[in-house]
């Protein structure tokens, strides 16, 4: 009787489990170690641009909660879009209470010239995250320079829905997909026009995706997945009159 109650609760406690993360995601389990730098400047304009191609962070809607992540993270760029939660650890001297999140958008290269504790902060395979100066002041102090943190992959939680900015020109229509929740990590995105099938489209850098096709004066929709599996199709989000350089808006996930 004992063993079947047993089995019942292991049942129970295993189903509770897969509800939490079909909520909330498995985005890499608990807490993990390693440290935080600050780049940008107090307003953080030395964070535009990136690896991750978003522009802007301020009118992409990303602010100063950002990080350019160590390439034992980065992932080739794959894990642009993603969100950690981050505390500052152990370090009572330097380290303010409290999480923040932020978004990966942008890449920490190696310095391979300097050792992995003396300046070559981002070199593999160290788990390394350089926040906005913004970020970092919200968990530590700014004479701190680097701090040993604890960080988990968290979802994503945005507004509106995600952003398709289609630059390029005919034959080579290069979208930037932006503003993505849930995972926010894009790793797999199809189109289709109007008079064409779903096509998959190759990620050329960051998160901007490529289709060679003739897509002009076509209706444009858009198949976003993300790391953790699920896909959100967006139907028709382009109208047929749209033109190079205009951003436009999808489903969410």
């Amino acid at each position: 009787m004992a063993r079947a109650t047993l089995t019942a609760t292991s049942l129970l406690l295993f189903v509770f489990d897969i509800c939490l993360r079909g909520a909330f995601g498995d985005y890499g389990g608990g807490w993990q170690g390693g440290h935080a730098t600050f780049y940008g400047g107090g307003d953080a304009s030395g964070t535009m641009g990136g690896a991750c191609g978003y522009g802007n962070l301020y009118s992409q809607g990303y602010g100063t909660n950002t990080a350019a992540l160590s390439t034992a993270l980065f992932n080739n760029g794959l894990s642009c879009g993603s969100c950690y939660e981050m505390r500052c650890g152990n370090d009572p001297k330097w380290c303010l209470p409290g999480s923040i999140i932020v978004t990966a958008t942008n890449f920490c290269p190696p310095n391979l010239a300097l050792s992995n504790d003396n300046g070559g902060w981002c070199n593999p395979p160290l788990q390394h995250f350089d926040l906005a100066e913004p970020a970092f002041l919200q968990i530590a102090q700014y004479r701190a320079g680097i701090v040993p943190i604890s960080f988990r992959r968290v979802p994503c939680m945005k507004k509106g829905g995600i952003r398709f900015t289609i630059n390029g020109h005919s034959y080579f229509n290069l979208v930037l997909i932006t503003n993505v929740g849930g995972a926010g990590d894009v790793h797999s995105v199809s189109i289709k026009g109007s008079k064409t099938g779903w096509q998959a489209m190759s990620r050329n850098w960051g998160q901007n995706w490529q289709s060679n096709s003739y897509l002009n004066g076509q209706s444009l929709s858009f198949q976003v997945t993300t790391s953790d599996g699920k896909t959100v199709t967006s139907y028709n989000v382009v109208p047929a009159n749209w033109q190079f350089g205009k951003t436009f808006e999808g489903g969410q996930f």
